[in-house]
């Protein structure tokens, strides 16, 4: 499911038109990012958290030249499913 067809199907189960369906999916993938990039969890029970990972620098090997390189620490987004979400899919 794409971002479209997902909007189409949030606007058929909500009964509200599809300009309407996308504003909400938009004002809340903003408002996660936003969060995020605070470095703020977000939690919705029974679906799952988001939230920021550090990653520590370590070392690597480029595989064309086999040179060791190393690779600089990072955030990373991370999505985690809540038990409720886990439970429905394996079902």
């Amino acid at each position: 499911m794409n971002k479209s067809e997902l909007i189409t199907a949030m606007a058929e189960k909500g009964d509200f038109t599809k300009k309407d369906a996308e504003k909400a999916l938009n004002v809340f993938l903003e408002t996660v990012t936003e969060a995020l990039a605070r470095e703020e969890r977000v939690q919705l029970v029974g679906f799952g958290t988001f939230e920021v990972r550090h990653r520590a620098e370590r070392k690597g090997r480029n595989p064309q030249t086999r040179e060791e390189i190393t690779i600089p620490a990072s955030k990373a987004p991370v999505f985690k499913a809540g038990k409720t979400l886990k439970d429905t899919v394996n079902k």
